[in-house]
């Protein structure tokens, strides 16, 4: 299987997206990829952010993973929630435009926990029909009413029960709110960046990436 992503660049809303694309000869879907709180020094070489890749990558998934804007060799500065929603829109059409059959899943860490459910409501509100959203250690508090989650895909969320960034209770009630069906998988002694984890983090995300 080929396994080394290209370098790509990205026509963004405010300038060039630096992008890593890996594409498959025999893919069974899509998988865009959003990084961690950009302040914070989240980009989309994150390990989190790479175990997920690479879990979609075996599972057969065509990946693309980009860093928003003001990241790494993206262009413009840190808007720190619409503006990354909107990056993450032109990287989702980017990845449409040159894969119109396969069904998208997508998959965020932390900010981009936020940034991939927001984005998921877009794609819908579009037409785009999603195959599976994970939200990974999301942050929740983000999220505001005009931030519609997709409604007809697969919903995960897999919160670290001893999250030292994103308080692991907030999750839980907002979990308890969302009227939607979805899963709440919680993984025990295990903090944010998911140190000496990432097994079982794809563990739990493989499977469900099964088609």
């Amino acid at each position: 299987m080929l396994t080394r992503e290209t370098p790509v660049v990205i026509d963004g809303p405010v300038g060039q997206l630096e992008a890593l694309y890996l594409n498959l000869p025999e893919p069974k879907g899509l998988a865009l990829l959003c990084h961690p709180n950009p302040v914070q020094g989240g980009t989309m070489m994150n390990k989190v952010v790479s175990t997920l890749q690479r879990t979609a990558r075996d599972a057969g998934l065509i990946t693309l993973r980009f860093n928003y804007r003001g990241t790494g060799a993206s262009e413009g500065v840190h808007d720190m929630g619409t503006g990354e929603v909107d990056d993450a829109l032109a990287a989702a059409l980017w990845l449409r435009a040159r894969h119109p059959e396969l069904p998208i899943t997508l998959l965020g860490f932390s900010f981009g926990g936020f940034v991939a459910a927001s984005l998921g409501g877009r794609l819908e509100a579009r037409g785009e029909k999603l195959l599976r959203l994970f939200m990974v250690a999301p942050a929740v508090m983000r999220l505001r009413a005009e931030d519609d989650l997709p409604q007809a895909c697969a919903v995960t969320v897999i919160q670290p029960e001893t999250d030292e960034v994103i308080d692991p209770q907030l999750v839980y009630d907002w979990s308890n709110a969302l009227s939607r069906p979805h899963e709440l998988l919680k993984v025990a002694e295990c903090g944010h960046f998911f140190h000496g984890k990432l097994p079982e983090l794809k563990e739990l995300v493989a499977p469900r990436l099964s088609y």
